[in-house]
């Protein structure tokens, strides 16, 4: 595996794209089914369930990425703030979003202090965070 930086951090599942995009195509053929089934009484309920799962299967995957993103959010900056902690002796900035402590993440132990006192005076957004880190700490269990 290559080093990891700030040009090759995120990650992309090619899997779970195409399975995105297979339920959009699924969930526009349902539309244009359950369109053409209005008026025939025969078709239109199987036309409608077609849709409506395909619904439900949408939003049962963005909801499974969003919960576990989330949770793994919760990890980061509890881990983070320990960190703060361990090399400071302070908590970290109360000020500091979510976002922004998980950007924080790829900083080193020697950069890591003074750039969150930075991030959080200039409320910085969470690229600039990482753009600004020098010796970068590589996070290869996120998903």
């Amino acid at each position: 595996m290559a080093t990891q930086t700030y040009q090759n951090h995120t990650q992309r599942v090619p899997g779970f794209l195409a399975v995105g995009v297979l339920l959009l195509l699924l969930f526009i053929g349902g539309g244009v089914n359950l369109y053409r089934s209005i008026g025939d009484h025969q078709r239109l309920y199987s036309a409608a369930l077609v849709l409506v799962l395909t619904a439900c299967v949408f939003a049962t995957a963005f909801y499974a990425r969003a919960f576990a993103l989330k949770a793994q959010d919760r990890a980061i900056r509890a881990e983070e703030s320990i960190r703060h902690f361990i090399l400071t002796g302070k908590p970290l900035d109360p000020r500091l979003e979510p976002r922004q402590i998980v950007a924080l993440r790829f900083a080193s132990d020697d950069e890591f202090p003074a750039l969150a006192v930075r991030a959080a005076e200039q409320n910085m957004k969470p690229d600039d965070i990482k753009q600004l880190v020098k010796y970068w700490r590589a996070d290869t269990h996120r998903v």
